[in-house]
Formats: C-alpha cells, structure tokens, sequence
C-alpha cells in the first residue's frame, strides 16, 4: 500500500498538470463519440441483442464486440484519470494495445469477409469500397502506435487516441437512418471532419495554439479519407481487391 502510495506521488509530481476542463472536454467527446455509435449500430446490433444480433457470421460478432470493447475502455480510461488513478490508467492502457492490434487484424478479416459478400453502399461496387475499411485500419493503427510512442506526453497521447477513434466513426455515420447521408455517402465525411474541427478549436481556446499531434494527426485522417475512393477506382486497386477477393 505504502509503495502504490509512493507511486502515485511520484506520478503526480512528474505529470502535467490535466484542469478540470480538459478532463471535460475528452469526457465529453467520449460520449459523442458513443452516441454517434449508438445511433448507428443501436437498431442492427445493440438493440438487437448483441449476441443475437442478424450478423453475417461470427467474425462479425467477434469484429461487433472488440469494437465496442474499445469504446468502453475509451470511457473507462477517461474516468480513470479524471478520478487520477493513473497508474491504473497506463496498466490498463497496455491491455489497451494489444486491444487495438486484434482491432486491426479482425478489422481486415472483416473487411475482405465483406468483400466476399459484396457488401457496398449506395453507387459503389464492393471492390471498390474495400478501400474505405482498409483505410480506416490504416489510420487506426498509424495513430494508435504514435499515441502510444507519447504515452509519457498526456497531450499528444490522448489526442492521438481521441483522433484514431473519430478515424472509426465513418462505420456508424454510414448507418445513421438519416436519408441526407444514406443517399449522398460521399458527405459522411462531414461528420468525422467537424469533430477534428472541434479538436482544433479546443486547443486554439485553451492553448492558444493548435497542437502538433492534433495538426498532423487530423491531416492524416482529411488525406486518407478524401484519397481514399480515388484510389478504390484505380486499377491497381481493382486488381488488388480481385487478388484478395481470391483469397477470401
């Protein structure tokens, strides 16, 4: 006890100082981001029961549940530093990781599952579409490793977290039953979009500046996702959805 005491107040001393108001502000993009999922997967997986939701298979159960899994851990994680158990709060986090890299992999089985069965929205073919969860992973995984390089730099760190997270979003805005985005998919990108904007101006209100990991960070996400159908029409990309397509 003593020891896990000392600890505390070593971590304490070291750590930057984190106000109340910003632990409000990542508290409170926590539930919109949980809204936002909520309201995109509520009538087709969670108020469908979960486990007894219509899912293709269970990869996509599997797939379903790490995903929420991570949303929950994002609350958790908040929660705890709010009530400053930070060393719980990086313990956790490590499981955190490893969390994130099975994301990854079953983010593209899942994919290429999809593929197979020629899954797509509104005006694109399947092989095409692949792109846009092959990128989501992309950026996933790009930005959960930096946040975890920064794991000793709590701005960057939870900024990297936050923004690879707003970088899975594109997945429920494209089941929001709101007919504006059902028939025009190109613009769910507004949605992810504003909430980097609002990243921007929190840090241009409480920091007087934009922070580095939020520029490069929100930069990577606009590029990927306005890039990304392009490149889904090219025919590299076609032949490589085709080779996949083989595998799967």
């Amino acid at each position: 006890m003593a020891t896990d005491a000392m600890r505390q107040q070593v971590v304490s001393m070291t750590r930057p100082k984190n106000p109340a108001w910003d632990r409000a502000f990542f508290f409170t993009m926590v539930v919109v981001l949980w809204a936002s999922v909520l309201f995109g997967f509520s009538k087709t997986y969670y108020m469908a029961g979960m486990v007894r939701a219509p899912l293709p298979n269970l990869l996509i159960h599997v797939h379903g549940a790490a995903f929420t899994l991570w949303m929950v851990l994002l609350a958790v994680q908040v929660g705890l530093v709010s009530a400053k158990k930070i060393q719980w709060h990086r313990t956790l986090g490590l499981a955190g990781f490893f969390l994130a890299c099975a994301m990854v992999v079953l983010g593209l089985l899942a994919s290429t599952d999809a593929l197979r069965r020629g899954s797509a929205p509104l005006g694109l073919t399947a092989k095409t579409f692949y792109v846009v969860p092959i990128s989501d992973m992309l950026v996933f995984s790009v930005l959960v490793f930096f946040a975890y390089r920064a794991r000793r730099q709590p701005a960057a760190h939870k900024r990297f977290i936050l923004i690879a997270t707003i970088g899975l979003i594109d997945a429920a805005v494209g089941r929001w039953p709101i007919a504006f985005f059902q028939t025009n998919p190109k613009l769910q990108d507004l949605v992810p979009f504003a909430f980097l904007l609002v990243v921007m101006l929190y840090d241009l209100v409480s920091l007087r500046k934009i922070q580095k990991a939020t520029i490069w960070a929100s930069v990577f996400v606009i590029v990927v996702h306005l890039a990304r159908v392009p490149i889904g029409f090219t025919s590299a990309w076609q032949a490589f959805a085709t080779k996949m397509l083989g595998h799967a």
